[in-house]
């Protein structure tokens, strides 16, 4: 089996890749007949030497490979018919602007399996960047709140930045005085939590949170989703039942929002769920909050001041809470500023991209190279198209890729 790490070419770019040179390596010594080569590319966190120093093949053509494994999703036209192809395609929740990447899919008889739906049999994902997402979405947002109020703000991140940089930043930072509500338990959340307790950040308890005395240094509380709903038969909150009947419940959020006054959403939020914050609430609430970091980046979705997705070079613009409009960032402290970066760990893309490879080389990399890819429960229950037709479990797909 020959397998390429292909080129990323989406825009904006994204400079994380599915192995580091070092795990191609070992890869390459430990399946000798099969091997894994890297197509040349100027923008991946590891330069082309990189990947030639540790003995990895750096190639422009990847015709001659079974297998490719890029990060996001591939321009139409740079994908080659009959290959199985591994990234993030943001098709599989009928996102209309990838309709066109799904047709393409089928009609050049690829093969694709998509690295979200990579699932072990407890159907928890085993392949996520969710903590690279809480650390870099966090600091994005305490820097974002520095440019806004004048402060001293934290250094922007590089494409060579590492978590080891980011915290001994953070050790010594001068942070502001304020609350910080994060809410989620997964890993996103996880990775927020880690970076105030970097920042030496004061946990607060429930009643300490909703206390009106102001606080005398950074603080947060997290807070799970059981304390952001109820449902609106007043029946206790059962976690399977919001799960599987989200429109039952309503938003209790409104309660945080006034003694907040930094919020950085990091739980998952179904379409059919409870608004958490609308546009108007800003206004009607009289809310503290100038500042949200939402690192789930749901455009238009449980947080309605999140109007777009933001980039790494233009992470922040602000949200006008009286014409409900997008204006520049930082333009009034009036405003709420909004970070809202979809890519969040490409701020940290060497760590990030060592981190998923390892994932990789578990549960995709080493079954492939065993030649065991076809009997991969883990690799089966990802794939969405299987020689240019819709896999049972996405049969759904049909219409939308007909564009009905």
């Amino acid at each position: 089996m020959k397998i390429g790490l292909i080129k990323e070419t989406k825009i904006p770019e994204d400079n994380r890749v599915s192995l580091s040179p070092a795990q191609v390596a070992k890869l390459n010594q430990e399946f000798p007949d099969s091997e894994i080569v890297v197509q040349s590319s100027n923008i991946r966190a590891f330069t082309d030497e990189e990947y030639r120093q540790a003995g990895v093949r750096v190639v422009g053509d990847m015709s001659d490979c079974d297998v490719l494994f890029g990060i996001k999703e591939a321009q139409i036209d740079s994908l080659i018919p009959n290959k199985h192809y591994f990234f993030f395609a943001h098709i599989a929740k009928m996102q209309e602007y990838n309709r066109p990447l799904l047709q393409a899919m089928l009609a050049k008889n690829l093969t694709f399996s998509d690295y979200e739906y990579l699932v072990d049999e407890n159907n928890e994902r085993v392949c996520a960047f969710g903590w690279w997402a809480g650390v870099v979405g966090v600091y994005y947002t305490l820097r974002g709140y520095g440019l806004k109020f004048g402060r001293n703000s934290l250094p922007k991140p590089d494409r060579k930045s590492t978590l080891a940089q980011m915290r001994t930043i953070l050790a010594t930072a001068q942070l502001p005085k304020v609350k910080i509500l994060i809410t989620g338990n997964g890993r996103v959340a996880q990775g927020a939590i880690y970076v105030m307790r970097e920042c030496r950040a004061q946990e607060l308890t429930y009643e300490q949170f909703m206390s009106d005395e102001p606080v005398n240094s950074l603080s947060f509380y997290r807070a799970s989703v059981n304390e952001l709903v109820k449902r609106k038969d007043r029946k206790s909150f059962d976690r399977s039942d919001f799960r599987n009947n989200p429109e039952e419940y309503e938003s209790d959020f409104i309660k945080f929002a006034k003694h907040t006054d930094i919020y950085i959403p990091c739980h998952y939020w179904d379409p059919k769920a409870p608004i958490y914050l609308k546009q108007e609430d800003f206004r009607k609430y009289n809310l503290p909050i100038k500042m949200i970091g939402d690192i789930t980046c749901d455009i238009c979705g449980g947080i309605k001041s999140t109007i777009r997705p933001a980039t790494h070079a233009e992470p922040y613009y602000d949200f006008n809470p009286v014409t409900y409009k997008e204006e520049m960032p930082f333009s009034t402290q009036d405003n709420i500023t909004v970070m809202a970066v979809d890519t969040c760990p490409n701020a940290l893309a060497i760590d990030a991209s060592e981190y998923f490879g390892d994932m990789l080389t578990e549960y995709v990399f080493k079954p492939l190279l065993r030649g065991e890819g076809d009997v991969s429960d883990v690799i089966r229950k990802a794939t969405i198209v299987r020689d240019g037709k819709l896999t049972d479990k996405f049969v759904y797909l049909k219409d939308f890729a007909e564009g009905k």
